[in-house]
This record gives C-alpha cells, sequence and structure tokens, in this order.
C-alpha cells in the first residue's frame, strides 16, 4: 500500500482543468464522480451550436466544442472556489490560449518518446476507482451513467500521466537545489523574529460567561478553569479535558485549534503563550467571552521545516478481490469480522492471521509507525478519519477490500537530514514553477498555430 500514483503538477492541472481526475490540492483528497452540472451534455432547450475548427496546431484541430466544454469545467470550478468569472468573449480566449498550450505539449511529449501504456492507464484508471470507493467496474458503470463518455475520460486520463511525465523529465533537467541553498534559507528564516512569523498550534479550553452573570457565576466558572489548568500541568489528557468542559466549537476535534500564524490568534493567545515551550499551558485567563486554558501543541517559525512529523501505528486485515471472491463478497466477509470483533467472538490479531492476503498477516495485521502519504489515499484518508482503538467500515483500495484499526499515534522528532530534504522539497517546488512556465512558453514558441475563426462561446 506504498505505492501512490504521482499526483499532478500545476501545469498539468492548469493544462487539462479536469474535474473527474487528480487535482495537485488534493493531498490526499478524494476524487467524486462529477455532478450532473459538470457533464458534458446540452440543456433542453438550447440549441446545439454547429462546431467548427478554432485552430490549428501543428495540423490538429482544436475545435469550437472543445473550447465550449473546457469553458464549462472552468466555470464550474471557479464559481466553486468562489472567484468571479469573466465575461465570456475573454473566458473564451483564455481557454483557447489552454488548449493550444495543452495541445504543444502533449505533442512534445510524445515526439520525445513518453509513452502510456495500457498497463499503466489501468492502473491509473484503478487509481480513480478506488478513491472514490468504488470497484472499476462499478466506477465505470458510473461514469456511463453520468453521460461522460468513457472513451474520452481514458484520453484525458492518459494526457495526465503524459503531461506528468513530461514534467519530471524536464524537472529532472533543470532544477538542482543545493547544500548551500539550503543553508541560505534556514539562515533566512531563523533571524526573522517577528512573532507574526509564529506558526502555533494550541489546544483551547473555553469556561463560557455570559452576558450580565452574577459575580457568583464568574466566580464558579473560573473555579472550573482554574480546575481544568491543575489538571493540564498535572499531565491531563487535554483533549478529554476540552470534551468534558470547553464551551468552544472546537471541543469536538479536542479543544485543537490547528496550525495557524500568530496574526490571525487573539493577541491574548499569542502573548500569553510566548514564552512557552511546546507542552507548556498557561491560563486560566480572562477575556470578556469567559475564562481560556490553552495548551502549546506546536510552534515554530513559519518557512522553517518541522520538527516533529505525526505518526500513526495501524492493522488491517486485506481480501483480494479474484475469480473466487467478488468484491462485494470480500466487503461483507469483512463486515462480518467487524461484527465478530465487536461482540467478543473475535480478536482483529487472530483474523488478521487467518484471513489477510498480504505480508502483514504474520504479525496480526501490524502496519507499523507510518508517517503522512506513506499510504495510497484511499486507506489513508479513512485511517486518519478514526481514533485509536476504533475499527473502520470495509474500505476499498486499489490493492482490494481492507478493514482498518489504529493502533496508537505519535509526534516523532525529524532527523536533522529530514528537515533539510523538507526544505529541499519546498525550494525544489518554486523552482519547479518557474521551470514549467519557461518549458511551457518554450513548446507553445515552437509549435506552428493557426487561428482560423474566433470561438463562439
Amino acid at each position: 500500500m506504498t505505492e501512490r500514483h504521482p499526483q499532478l503538477s500545476r501545469l498539468a492541472i492548469w493544462c487539462l482543468c479536469a474535474p473527474l481526475l487528480w487535482s495537485a490540492t488534493a493531498t490526499a483528497q478524494s476524487l467524486r464522480l462529477p455532478s450532473q452540472s459538470s457533464v458534458q451534455r446540452t440543456a433542453p432547450g438550447v440549441p446545439v451550436t454547429a462546431d467548427f475548427i478554432v485552430a490549428l496546431v501543428n495540423s490538429e484541430p482544436v475545435t469550437n466544442n472543445e473550447v465550449r466544454q473546457r469553458m464549462r469545467r472552468v466555470e464550474q470550478q471557479m464559481a466553486q472556489q468562489g472567484i468571479a468569472v469573466p465575461p465570456r468573449e475573454q473566458l473564451a480566449q483564455q481557454v483557447l490560449e489552454q488548449l493550444l498550450s495543452e495541445r504543444a505539449l502533449l505533442q512534445h511529449a510524445t515526439e520525445t518518446g513518453i509513452r502510456v501504456d495500457e498497463a499503466t492507464l489501468l492502473r491509473a484508471e484503478q487509481s480513480v476507482a478506488a478513491q472514490n470507493q468504488l470497484g472499476l467496474e462499478e466506477f465505470r458503470r458510473r461514469v456511463a451513467a453520468e453521460g461522460v463518455d468513457l472513451n474520452r475520460f481514458r484520453n484525458d486520463l492518459r494526457n495526465q500521466i503524459l503531461l506528468q511525465r513530461l514534467q519530471d523529465r524536464e524537472l529532472e533537467a533543470r532544477v538542482q537545489v543545493s547544500e548551500a541553498e539550503i543553508d541560505d534559507y534556514l539562515r533566512a528564516q531563523q533571524r526573522s523574529s517577528d512573532p507574526a512569523n509564529m506558526l502555533l498550534n494550541l489546544g483551547h479550553v473555553l469556561l463560557l460567561v455570559p452576558e450580565g452573570a452574577t459575580e457568583q457565576q464568574v466566580q464558579a466558572q473560573k473555579a472550573r478553569a482554574e480546575e481544568v489548568a491543575r489538571r493540564a500541568r498535572a499531565g491531563g489528557d487535554f483533549a478529554a479535558l476540552a470534551s468534558e468542559f470547553s464551551d468552544a466549537a472546537e471541543r469536538a476535534n479536542g479543544g485543537v485549534l490547528g496550525l495557524r500564524q500568530a496574526s490571525r490568534l487573539p493577541e491574548l493567545f499569542v502573548a500569553s503563550t510566548q514564552a512557552l515551550n511546546v507542552g507548556g499551558i498557561a491560563g486560566p485567563l480572562r477575556s470578556e467571552a469567559g475564562f481560556h486554558v490553552l495548551k502549546v501543541l506546536e510552534k515554530r517559525l513559519a518557512g522553517l521545516p518541522e520538527a516533529s512529523v505525526a505518526q500513526t501505528r495501524a492493522r488491517h486485515i486485506l481480501l483480494r478481490p479474484g475469480p473466487q471472491l467478488t468484491e462485494a463478497a470480500a466487503i461483507e466477509r469483512l463486515s462480518q469480522f467487524r461484527q465478530q470483533i465487536a461482540s467478543g467472538q473475535s480478536n482483529f490479531e487472530q483474523l488478521a492471521r487467518e484471513h489477510s492476503q498480504d505480508g502483514s498477516a504474520s504479525g496480526g495485521g501490524d502496519l507499523g509507525w507510518t508517517s503522512a502519504g506513506q499510504f495510497v489515499p484511499e486507506f489513508e484518508e479513512p485511517m486518519n478519519q478514526l481514533r485509536p482503538g476504533e475499527i473502520s467500515q470495509p474500505v476499498v483500495s486499489r490493492f482490494g477490500v481492507h478493514l482498518i484499526r489504529v493502533e496508537e499515534r505519535r509526534e516523532a522528532a525529524r532527523s536533522q537530514q529530514e528537515q533539510r530534504e523538507q526544505v529541499r522539497a519546498l525550494l525544489r517546488e518554486r523552482k519547479g514553477n518557474e521551470a514549467l512556465d519557461v518549458m511551457a512558453r518554450e513548446v507553445r514558441n515552437r509549435a506552428y498555430v493557426e487561428n482560423r475563426e474566433p470561438p463562439q462561446p
């Protein structure tokens, strides 16, 4: 389950804008089938515009219908992101330029020997299906039912892989990050002493004091806040304290506010935790809302690599569908295992040893300690939603069907070399964006483009 299909680059997304396919912003976001509004079909009562060629790229045509279809995709994406959509004539020209650049890049990839064989395309299609929690055949049926042509979908997927491989090859040749550049970056970040550059993740418990509260009510809430702070300083589980005492919205998340820049937090919170190390407790603090108790969960300068990484230890039972076991039957069998474990008739480890169809079976399904990104998204996302001790419903991945149990979680320190590699990846991404822009312009400028007729949106 450590195989990860490469996520698409900014270049590939800019070129294709395909709603069915991968998105670089979705490190781990599940893909979903398109809504009815995104399906490429003509609405009732809307006249069909006769198609015509609007441009040629090295003698390969780009048609008006292609521009119209891409415009619908772009308009939907912009609406979902709350971005104002430009006038249709202007958008049509922008989309045409995207299509021309895309066509030139795909031609360049093919001409320089990049290929995508059927086996690679099938694995990519299975990956998309698994991220939708569907088997391949069911996914294909759903795609067809939504009115999307399967051949067009597979061709778009092939094009994305071509562009990904083109990007990988170009970046390998064009983008290098030296050790001196990493040193310069770290020194520049460490010199920054502006508190606004600090990133904080705080645990928060709020004891609300309602407006117009009597002095007796105020003192009662203060006493409860002091009890929370006392128990937290004594090593009590802060998430449990938040669940028990807090009146804040984040109590459901164990009181965790999430990693934020200090400028986005209340000044009271920043000032009271400025001198504290990770694990330190502040409070009770009085504000207009009531009494606050805070715990420093994470603290670092923006731009510096993380000193620790969240890790999960999980077990799983894997069943691989095949001629003797359908996917539906695998799901049903794992559901029965789950019920047996819940009722105490069986235990997870023994069922994993007897039934799991991978190398972890001998260890009771133990997958060891893993960090984010080590598993495929369709496995990792449901795993991340489990609390220690919880067992998932059956989960479909490209490898089969899983039953997952999270054993425990921890924060593991990153080595200095791991932190440097994190900076290297950041600098490489920055340089890569510039290199991709240069490469796209070079390919586009070399292509012979003949504009025929303006697109009719």
